[in-house]
């Protein structure tokens, strides 16, 4: 459906009263009321609502979001005090007169004013010790936000034999043969990757971390009830999440700019509160972000292990009964246990202060408590939770951090969302190479070894089934690589049968789920791993103990691909790669899991959640989200939305380039003729005059790193016909600073190289003065996502033919195969298209950042010209589309362009 109508409950009649009723801390723009009141609207809806939201970098759209999401949250928690107080009374009651269930209702509004008022006495308290403790840090411990893993490795003595025994040994895990183990096994059956054992789940209990299991008393010395679990709405929450870390820390800084009424009605504030009215008007947002072990662990001998799988398994292995009594075997020292009323001081400084990830960090450090565990005592009290789309996306590691979808109260964002289609594909993606095979048989023929005849029943014949698993992987990729290497009609990549690949050495016979759940139940891969690490430390000498880096943890790894062989054969692909050699090493062969439909994996979060809002800054083209995301949706749940931009019409102009001369179309970068030295020497000629009348910074996009290099060296040789000119290389020098994005390599030196060429003057006179820079980039490169070239850094955008993938890789071919099999060759078509659309309009958002900002954009292909190529380009760019532009060549696209960029300096 379109976002149209009116927020219920919030009917914006003029721009100044919309504005307040939805706290954004500045005067908003059009297209920033318009996409909160469509967020609003979403939210406000009821269950199973969908928005799929496209507003252009620059326009504010991580402010409006939450403000938006916010202010809902807080008109539904003081309609639901109201009502679910009303309805419990009267259900019963219902046999009394209405004035006493009124006068019921009167008492229990004010037992729950005062309960929120103990909460936020108790927050503001916490607010104020955080300050004091802020205060008196020194700057050096707050200096470097990031932390510094410790090394402090104890020293190491030969251990005893019983030590060993007790850290590297199996244990009883699996007992009854089929991988299952009573002592560790998860609460919930289902929860197969679940890292909370039943002895952590305990330890919360014990600690009076977890609901309805208090023992301890509250941290502002209460009777011990808790009032988040008293607030019986407070379970409402906006679950928000980015691709990464530092954009999720970005949005926290934006989300400490407004402020947002309090969540208890008016009716229901005890007499002292509304005498302070004023004081309580207003009411912070309760954050908390959530992460994985490997960037919130404390413990030094836990967080230097580097891999994730590492860290989750020496941390669960931690939490188990020592029967020893020596200090080195009482488990972590950290757990929320060992401390309760200092977990509880994080719980509270946490709901008080806004944090972010390394904030959680340096306080669990400040109070020796766990900021991994800690944050989860902190969840029942949040409204909003940030995240990583790995955490959100994987239905076990939600659970895992405590997350539980609610169809009527949590509201899923997922910001960025123009690759979570990836994004989902990515989390459920594994990698498995022969040589890491090589080095998993060796570790595990060294642990048996020293452990094999200790083993009990039960983990002897699971090691020896592992052992065979790695053996018939091992052979089929062998026998691969042989055939590869042999034979010259053999192709490097290919698409393997599952079946087969365990039909070596009988492991086709092995119940690949039982293995897997013991592996991970066992720790096994972390006891192998950390045996073979003790022993080659032991074996350094002292003056070699600087190199301490931890090896690769080739068993984790190969876990999670065994892990993915156990999905539906429908749902994904495994493929075969030859590696060639590196520095004189033999080849090497890849295997690599693919999903190839998101549809089934985010089936979870779509079911489940109250509402699903997708936001990006260039969301176009919608269709596949609805198709590929949402299968089961009907139109009317599903809101779509394309804001324009905040940049005035006059600054932005859009030109389609399909032939040097008017009316032809000899630009073409179909893989079929985009080679023609025709085609590189007019591109040539176009870069070379559009560098003229451009001034400061042009950026352009290459379909791929391959094809930009062939066009380098195409344009370094000089052509017969030059005329004493030089190359077309030299030339574009001589009229730019000309950079170049090289695949691998760092990016950051090549664009503050270009930034210095646009920005920096230049003191050298004796150099020839050139009018800026211009930079070569790759569509999907470095260059074309996350990169902001505002203003002189991106006065023109040139996008170079359109980037379609490989439609005959083996990946491709693949999703393609099974997109037309579920929905036919149109589907398959346009998701194809789709995939390269999303890649250009990424590549074209880095030009406009800001209000003020002002650019042109280059469609240099006639393929451009296409109404269905068209229409996948965001709603502000064709608005700035030149008209008839895609005929009037390249003479014409310059006297517009020319006369553009002199209207902008008349201006200044």
């Amino acid at each position: 459906m379109t976002a149209s109508g009116t927020a219920d409950g919030l009917p914006p009649q003029d721009d100044d009263a919309a504005a307040a009723k939805y706290h954004h801390p500045y005067t908003p723009y059009d297209v920033q009321m318009h996409f909160m009141k469509t967020v609003y609207d979403v939210c406000a809806r009821g269950e199973g609502q969908v928005g799929i939201l496209e507003s252009p970098t620059g326009t504010g759209k991580s402010l409006s979001l939450l403000c938006a999401a916010l202010t809902w949250l807080r008109h539904h928690k003081r309609g639901q005090y109201e009502a679910s107080l009303f309805s419990a009374l009267r259900d019963n009651n219902a046999d009394e007169p209405d004035w006493v269930v009124e006068q019921m209702l009167r008492q229990k509004r004010a037992e729950l004013a005062g309960k929120w008022e103990r909460r936020e006495a108790r927050l503001a308290a916490a607010r104020r010790k955080e300050k004091v403790a802020a205060a008196t840090a020194s700057s050096s411990e707050r200096g470097g936000k990031r932390r510094r893993m410790d090394d402090g490795r104890r020293s190491r003595a030969k251990r005893a034999e019983d030590e060993e025994d007790e850290e590297f040994l199996l244990g009883e895990e699996g007992g009854d043969g089929d991988g299952s183990s009573a002592a560790s096994r998860s609460t919930d059956s289902n929860d197969r990757l679940s890292w909370f054992s039943a002895e952590t789940r305990a330890m919360l209990e014990k600690a009076g971390l977890v609901a309805g299991k208090s023992t301890t008393s509250g941290a502002n010395g209460d009777d011990g009830e808790d009032d988040e679990d008293a607030l019986g709405q407070d379970n409402i929450k906006i679950y928000y999440t980015s691709r990464t870390h530092s954009q999720l820390t970005q949005f926290i800084a934006e989300l400490r700019r407004p402020q947002f009424p309090s969540s208890m009605p008016e009716g229901a504030k005890s007499v002292a509160t509304q005498k302070n009215d004023e004081a309580t008007s207003t009411e912070l947002v309760k954050h908390v972000p959530l992460s994985s072990r490997q960037r919130l662990c404390i413990n030094p001998a836990v967080s230097r292990l580097g891999s994730v799988a590492a860290i989750n398994d020496r941390c669960a292995e931690l939490q188990k009964p020592k029967k020893s009594n020596d200090k080195q075997s009482k488990g972590c020292p950290y757990i929320p246990s060992a401390s309760p009323a200092n977990a509880l001081q994080f719980r509270d400084t946490a709901l008080a202060t806004l944090p972010d990830i390394e904030d959680l960090y340096q306080l669990g450090t400040r109070l020796h408590v766990c900021p991994y565990y800690a944050s989860r005592t902190a969840v029942p009290g949040a409204e909003i939770i940030t995240l990583p789309y790995p955490l959100l996306l994987q239905k076990a590691a939600r659970e895992a951090l405590g997350i539980r979808l609610d169809r009527r109260n949590s509201v899923v964002i997922v910001d960025e969302a123009h690759n979570i289609m990836d994004a989902v594909a990515n989390v459920h993606a594994a990698a498995l190479k022969l040589s890491e095979l090589g080095r998993a048989r060796d570790l595990l023929q060294i642990y048996v070894r020293r452990f094999g005849k200790k083993l009990k029943g039960a983990s002897r014949v699971m090691v020896g089934q592992l052992a065979r698993v790695i053996q018939g992987l091992s052979a089929w990729l062998t026998s691969a690589l042989e055939t590869s290497s042999s034979s010259s009609s053999s192709g490097t990549s290919g698409i393997v049968d599952p079946t087969a690949l365990l039909k070596h050495k009988g492991a086709d016979q092995i119940n690949l789920f039982a293995l897997v759940k013991y592996v991970q139940e066992a720790k096994l891969a972390y006891k192998v791993e950390s045996y073979a690490a003790y022993l080659e430390e032991d074996a350094k000498d002292a003056k070699s103990e600087k190199n301490n880096n931890p090896s690769t943890p080739v068993l984790h790894t190969l876990t999670s691909f065994l892990l993915a062989l156990t999905n539906l054969a429908s749902e994904g692909r495994i493929f075969y790669e030859v590696l060639p050699s590196e520095n004189g090493q033999k080849p090497d062969m890849k295997l690599s899991y693919l999903l190839l439909s998101p549809t089934h994996a985010f089936a979870s979060i779509a079911a489940d959640a109250r509402a699903v809002i997708l936001a990006g800054g260039t969301m176009a083209p919608f269709a596949d989200y609805e198709t590929h995301l949402f299968p089961t949706h009907t139109p009317d749940k599903i809101t779509t939305l394309s804001c324009g931009h905040v940049i005035p019409p006059e600054n932005l102009c859009v030109w389609t380039l399909a032939g040097t001369k008017a009316g032809t179309a000899t630009f073409d970068f179909s893989f079929a003729k985009r080679s023609q030295p025709a085609v590189l020497k007019d591109l040539g000629a176009a870069l070379l005059n559009l560098c003229t009348v451009v001034p400061d910074g042009v950026v352009v996009f290459f379909p791929s790193y391959g094809y930009l290099d062939e066009v380098v060296e195409a344009w370094k040789k000089v052509d017969a016909d030059s005329a004493g000119r030089g190359s077309v290389w030299d030339r574009l020098q001589g009229k730019k600073a000309v950079f170049l994005e090289s695949k691998g390599a760092s990016s950051d030196d090549v664009l503050a190289a270009y930034s210095s060429a646009i920005l920096d003057e230049k003191k050298d006179t004796k150099e020839p003065r050139r009018n800026g820079a211009l930079l070569l980039s790759v569509v999907g490169g470095k260059m074309s996502e996350g990169i902001n070239f505002a203003d002189r850094l991106g006065r023109c955008v040139v996008i170079v033919g359109l980037p379609f993938p490989n439609a005959h890789a083996p990946d491709w071919k693949a999703r393609m195969e099974y997109i037309a099999s579920k929905s036919g060759e149109e589907a398959a078509r346009a998701y194809y298209e789709n995939a390269c659309m999303r890649a250009v309009n990424q590549s074209i958002g880095r030009a406009i950042r800001h209000r003020g900002d002002y650019a042109a954009i280059v469609l240099l292909d006639q393929r451009f010209r296409s109404p269905r190529i068209q229409t996948k380009l965001p709603a502000w760019i064709r608005g700035g589309m030149v008209a008839g532009s895609e005929e009037k060549g390249l003479a014409g696209m310059l006297g517009t362009l020319g006369q553009f960029f002199r209207g902008k300096r008349e201006q200044k």
